[in-house]
């Protein structure tokens, strides 16, 4: 796989150049900022593009910006962005945003890195990966939404371990229930929220973007388990 990385920390840079190519992969382009970046997708054409949220000159937003014009100008390109800590707006932006495969990590999850070459190729597959910090932050808000309300603990449960990208094996051997059990609350989950239940990530990302944008308001996260990144296909 050809991957373009545009990470401003030098030692970061490098390491991820140095494990991607340890991994198997070609690093066509390692850049520190987001001046050259269209240019040098252009150029390049590479399979995945890395980016740090924060990029110079101001520290601020540059990263997410360079990844919301990639995702419209290249829907078909997939975009993993990488942030220090969990900044939700963005995370919400990039779940609302139409566009092609797409992964939001913390920098953290780059020291395991069998799981993060895990969750880059499952990226260049045409998943969709979020962080399960993300996840746990978005799902754990009290939503003003009646039909946020009406989800059953393990109902919200198994919503975030979908989100998560597991399979419904997956969460079925996490919660010690039947597949078919898994499939029933699945079923009931996205009646409940009202969403289409076609096949696909594209109906999590669609009640993640549904939960975030109901206008809701923070409250304690419950216990949750941050294990493996992955995706379905889109």
């Amino acid at each position: 796989m050809r991957i373009l990385i545009c990470e401003d920390s030098v030692l970061l840079r490098e390491g991820l150049v140095r494990l991607l190519e340890h991994g198997g992969h070609e690093v066509v382009a390692a850049l520190p900022d987001a001046t050259g970046l269209m240019a040098s997708v252009a150029s390049t054409d590479p399979d995945l593009c890395i980016l740090d949220v924060r990029l110079p000159p101001s520290y601020t937003d540059e990263g997410i910006r360079a990844a919301h014009e990639l995702r419209h100008s290249r829907p078909q390109l997939p975009v993993l962005v990488l942030s220090q800590y969990v900044e939700e707006r963005y995370a919400s932006e990039m779940i609302a945003a139409q566009g092609g495969a797409f992964g939001y990590l913390l920098k953290d999850r780059v020291a395991d890195v069998g799981e993060f070459i895990e969750s880059v190729e499952r990226i260049a597959q045409g998943a969709t990966v979020l962080d399960p910090e993300v996840v746990a932050q978005l799902l754990t808000r009290r939503g003003r939404d009646d039909r946020m309300q009406q989800l059953t603990d393990r109902e919200r449960t198994v919503l975030a371990a979908l989100a998560e990208g597991r399979s419904n094996q997956t969460i079925a051997g996490m919660l010690y229930l039947s597949e078919a059990s898994v499939e029933k609350h699945i079923t009931a989950i996205f009646q409940k929220l009202g969403l289409d239940a076609e096949d696909g990530n594209r109906r999590v990302l669609a009640a993640i973007a549904h939960i975030e944008n109901s206008g809701s308001t923070p409250r304690a996260a419950a216990p949750h388990q941050s294990t493996s990144q992955s995706g379905f296909p889109l």
